[in-house]
């Protein structure tokens, strides 16, 4: 299963609250104040984890809590502060505000007892109101997390409480006020997956695309001669002369209204947003059926990409001419370049694995980079 977008809950937790405590021993029957702080509530955390490619996780789990933090207890003993939860997300998750944040209100605040606030035991305002999908991804993104080891605090925990100590003065000797501790913040986010990738790779269905990245990197692609043998986003990485590389991502293929969400492209299309090359990769042959043509599948593919968005139409691209080895493509060819004439055309057989160094060498000017 692959999950590239989804919508999840979290719940920082409470902090512990402070206790009311005073000091009795043998010795000194009327002891002064010595209740303690509680503990601070666990934050609800994303990190960015190298080693995982997608959001399933919280497929099978929308609603996240961290710990409550403890509460305080006599002899000044402070409460254990609650574990934070941190949660693994792949590099390249957008994060976008859910909800809208309202007060928490308490209305009644009888002793909790326990660890923290119960909510169950009091009254209070709903500290969030949800939004929809589409008016949450219309807004400016909390955070891009783009970096490997990269962390975003969701929620934060609540405050720890106050013992009766820190009330102390010379006026009030035995002060029985506490401070309870804090809610936790609660919200909705709705986390967006676009994977990074130098270069990406773009063409109807069954045109090679996958073919193509088995052959430039170590990629394991399902390759089949039927349509949409890709259903997800493979990455695979390409290795040039001088200890150089680059990123290409190959997006399962596009048809005709992918922009509307037909077929599997506009599901997929997000991923190569990050992209600083488009590669567009035609079947020259037209092996698809007798109405099909190169020169009308790339004006297919420009105006799906631009219709979808046009900051990525605006991106530098290059044709991919494959499938050469075949009969209709030299002709075919023939006809492209002179209809393309400002963009560079580089004709391939990924079948046959010819014209790849050249491909690799014009990938190493136009991408390459050392690895940090």
């Amino acid at each position: 299963m692959f999950v590239d977008h989804i919508k999840i809950q979290t719940k920082a937790g409470n902090g512990g609250n402070g206790s009311a405590s005073f000091r009795r021993t043998k010795t000194d029957a009327k002891g002064g104040p010595d209740g303690g702080d509680g503990g601070k509530g666990g934050d609800v955390v994303f990190e960015v984890d190298l080693h995982t490619d997608n959001l399933k996780t919280f497929f099978f789990q929308s609603h996240h809590k961290a710990e409550h933090g403890k509460n305080g207890s006599s002899n000044r003993k402070t409460g254990k502060s609650g574990k934070s939860l941190v949660m693994k997300i792949p590099q390249g998750t957008l994060v976008y505000a859910g909800s809208r944040p309202t007060k928490i209100v308490p209305i009644e605040a009888p002793d909790w007892g326990g660890e923290g606030p119960d909510e169950s035991k009091v009254k209070m305002s709903s500290g969030f109101e949800p939004m929809d999908e589409e008016e949450a991804l219309a807004a400016e993104p909390l955070v891009d997390l783009t970096e490997i080891g990269q962390k975003f605090v969701l929620c934060k925990g609540g405050e720890a409480g106050k013992g009766n100590v820190n009330f102390k003065s010379a006026t009030n000797q035995a002060p029985t006020e506490t401070i309870p501790g804090g809610i936790g913040e609660e919200a909705v986010f709705y986390l967006e997956l676009r994977k990074i990738a130098d270069a990406g790779l773009v063409g109807f269905p069954n045109a090679g695309k996958s073919t193509l990245l088995c052959a430039l990197s170590a990629a394991t692609p399902k390759v089949a001669a039927y349509p949409f043998t890709t259903l997800k986003p493979m990455v695979g990485v390409v290795d040039f002369k001088g200890f150089s590389r680059a990123t290409i991502a190959d997006i399962p293929g596009l048809i005709e209204g992918a922009h509307k969400n037909v077929g599997l492209g506009h599901e997929f299309l997000r991923h190569i947003m990050r992209c600083r090359l488009l590669m567009f990769v035609a079947d020259m042959a037209g092996t698809d059926g007798d109405d099909r043509h190169p020169i009308t599948d790339i004006q297919m593919l420009r105006k799906e990409i631009k219709l979808y968005n046009e900051d990525l139409a605006a991106q530098p691209w290059i044709i991919i001419a494959n499938k050469m080895d075949l009969p209709e493509s030299q002709a075919n060819l023939e006809a492209l370049q002179p209809r393309f004439p400002k963009i560079e055309v580089i004709p391939i057989s990924g079948g046959e694995e010819t014209g790849l160094e050249d491909l690799k060498k014009r990938l190493q000017q136009l991408i390459g980079h050392r690895p940090e």
